[in-house]
This record gives C-alpha cells, structure tokens and sequence, in this order.
C-alpha cells in the first residue's frame, strides 16, 4: 500500500512539471490589438477566444509568414499573430473586367495566385510591385509573342504594344531613319505577330559626266562644196552631280541622279563648210562624169506595181512615168533636186522625178532621210540593189545647194 502512495505522488509531481505556462499571444486585426493567453493549441483557437474569425479569402500571418491557422506553432515566450484581411481587386483585362478577392501583398502577387502567368513585358497598371491594402483597380494586358525579321535575323520577343512602332521599340530595335516596318510603324500588330524591319539608308556620291561639244557650221564660199576645214577644235565639258544611292538590308534598291551642274562650259568646235561648187571630171567603170558632188546615200528600190500603195501606180511628182531612171528621194531634198541627174554604179544613170517616205527609213532603220534614194525599176526588170551605194550628182548643179547637202 506505501508502495502505491509513493508511485501515485511521484506521477502527479511528473504531471504537474510537463504542464506548459501559459504564454502571451497578441492578435492584430487592422486597427485592433487583441490579446489572449494561451498555454497550448492551435493559432484557430487562439482567434476563437479573441472572438475573431477568418474569412475564405483572409489570410493569417506569423513573424510575417503566412501560416496554416490549424496546425500548432513552435514554442515560442510569445505570439504575435497578424490577421490579413482580403480586399476587392477589379482586374480590367482586354476580355472584359473581372473582381479578385485577394489577400495577397502586392498585385502581382495576387495575380499570380489567381492564375495569371506574368511576363516582364506584360502591361500592368498599376505595377506588379504595388502593395495591396485597400480596394484597387488594375488594367493588365497580357503580352503575346511576335517575330521580328531583320534582314537574315528572326528575333523573338514579347510585347503588349498596340502598334508594330511601339513593339519594335520594346524590342530595342525601333525604326531609325529611312527604314521601312512592314507593317507600317503607326500599323497596329498583324494577327500572325510577323513583323519585318528592313534597314534603309542612303549614300551619296559624285559623279562626273563629260558635256557634248557643240559644232558650230561657217559656210565658206573659198572652199570647194563638200570640203570641210575645222577652225577651232572642239573640247567637251565637265558636269558634276550627286548620285542618292538607297540601300535596303545592305543591298542597293535605288540609284537617283540628281541635277547636274556644269563646272566647265564645253568649247566648240568651229568647222568652215565649203560651199563653191567645183565640177570635175572622173571615171566611173569606164563612164566619164561631170561631177560636181558625191554622196553614199541608202537605197531601196521599187516598180510601178511594185511600190508598196497597193496598186499599179505610174505617176511621178515630176510627171515622167514611173520605170527604170526615174529615182525618188524625200521631199526635203525634192524641192531642191527635181531634175538632178545621177550615177549610181550597178544600176547606171537616173533623173531625180519623183518623192518618197524617207521618213520610214529613218524611224525604222535610223537613217537620216536626207541620205536615202529609192531607185526606179520596170515591174519586169526589177534589180535588187538595197543597201549603200555611192550617187554621183552630174553637171550642172542646182542654183541653189540645201545645207544637208553641204
């Protein structure tokens, strides 16, 4: 029996020296300090003897922690507990406005805890950064991924700008100069998040043009038709100008010459051109000829039938019937030549009688009008001679020499 006593007193001495002391806890809730004595438990019933309840959304701190208000705390002299309480944030998105009821410290945070994955690019008004203490409106547009070609170079990056300017410029890379976004900088972003930038720019460089000398014609009554004595050698002049070269990702897209500018006049070249006609005597495949000039001159060749006006036509300008001797040539030279007698070697002597196009062989072939001469053939005896031949204009010449003949 003395052996019971004794066992029963020394559980009671053991009981009494495990039990805890009490120990002070205060409990913030906004404004109001609470305090409680606890001796044991969990944070939950230390907030059910200040009265104090936790909303779904409020949270409870411990050294600034958040803690589960259900599971026990180390041992500690004393508490300090923190009640958060949860506060309305109105998130404005591109979607459409959305209320989050939040206990977190700053937006971000509350964001993040709600779902939204944030990038550094995303918009967010204010910034992540800001606590969160009270009610509080918040515009976020979330940035999306765009690709950005720079000549060879793809660049991925992430933006929330409106217009394809602003997101190059987030980028790093904005538009400088003459480059050119496609699309444009004030575009806003194209759907498929494809932008491309070429870098334009421009060089300038002189260029040298030389200047035609003029030739100046003096008629000179000393000197035998068709002579020729130059008096002052001509001298081309020097124009210089800017030539605007654009580059397009380094390669040339445009060349632009500006306005020239003369710097040395052209000299000109003065020629005396004889005008006294002098008849000689020559020998042209055994013909003897008076000639007073010659000239090669293009030659074609045509029939009465054959004459190109769709039809059989033997009237001449001069009246002669149009055959074999009768020779045409432009009307520039017919004013003055009607009647002229000619040589041509291969085809023998002809009459100047009749005009032609001579125009057409010039916008065709290039050749000036007044060297042409169409030779007049019989529809039954027609001679292929087309080509340069030399014409042999016989004595006597005209009273008056045009100055293309000169």
């Amino acid at each position: 029996m003395r052996r019971l006593v004794l066992l029963l007193a020394s559980f009671l001495l053991f009981a009494v020296s495990c039990r805890s002391p009490a120990r002070p806890v205060t409990i913030l809730d906004g404004g109001e300090v609470f305090f409680v004595s606890a001796s044991g438990g969990r944070p939950i019933d230390w907030l059910e003897d200040a009265g104090r309840n936790l909303g779904q959304d409020d949270r409870l701190l411990y050294l600034g922690v958040p803690i589960d208000p259900k599971q026990p705390l180390p041992a500690a002299p004393a508490y300090v507990l923190q009640i958060r309480r949860a506060v309305t944030l109105t998130l404005v998105t591109p979607q459409g406005t959305r209320p989050i009821q939040t206990s977190a410290f700053t937006v971000g945070q509350a964001l993040a805890e709600n779902g939204f994955a944030l990038y550094a690019a995303d918009r967010l008004v204010p910034s992540a950064g800001t606590p969160l203490n009270a009610p509080l409106t918040v515009t976020y547009i979330p940035s999306r991924v765009i690709s950005i070609r720079l000549g060879e170079r793809s660049i991925e990056s992430r933006t929330a700008a409106e217009t394809v300017g602003a997101a190059l410029a987030e980028a790093g890379i904005p538009p400088q100069g003459l480059d050119e976004p496609v699309p444009a900088e004030s575009e806003p972003l194209p759907d498929d998040g494809q932008i491309r930038l070429r870098r334009v720019y421009e060089s300038l460089i002189i260029q040298q043009e030389s200047v035609p000398y003029p030739t100046e014609t003096q008629s000179a009554s000393d000197l035998p038709l068709g002579q020729q004595e130059i008096v002052q050698i001509g001298e081309p002049g020097l124009a210089l100008g800017r030539v605007r070269i654009r580059y397009a990702d380094g390669e040339e897209v445009s060349r632009q010459v500006e306005e020239m500018t003369v710097v040395r006049p052209p000299k000109p070249q003065i020629v005396r051109s004889g005008t006294e006609i002098v008849v000689e005597t020559i020998n042209v495949n055994g013909q003897s000829l008076e000639v007073w000039r010659v000239l090669d001159m293009y030659a074609t060749v045509y029939s009465p039938c054959n004459s190109g006006t769709g039809g059989c036509s033997y009237g001449t300008a001069s009246g002669l019937r149009a055959g074999k001797g009768v020779v045409a040539v432009d009307p520039g030279l017919y004013a003055y030549l009607q009647g002229q007698r000619v040589y041509i070697p291969g085809y023998g002597f002809g009459v100047i009688g009749d005009v032609g196009g001579g125009y057409i062989i010039e916008n065709t072939l290039g050749i000036s009008r007044y060297r042409w001469i169409d030779l007049g053939f019989d529809d039954n005896n027609i001679q292929d001679l087309t080509g340069w031949v030399k014409v042999y204009f016989l004595a006597p010449a005209p009273a008056s020499i045009p100055a293309i003949l000169q």
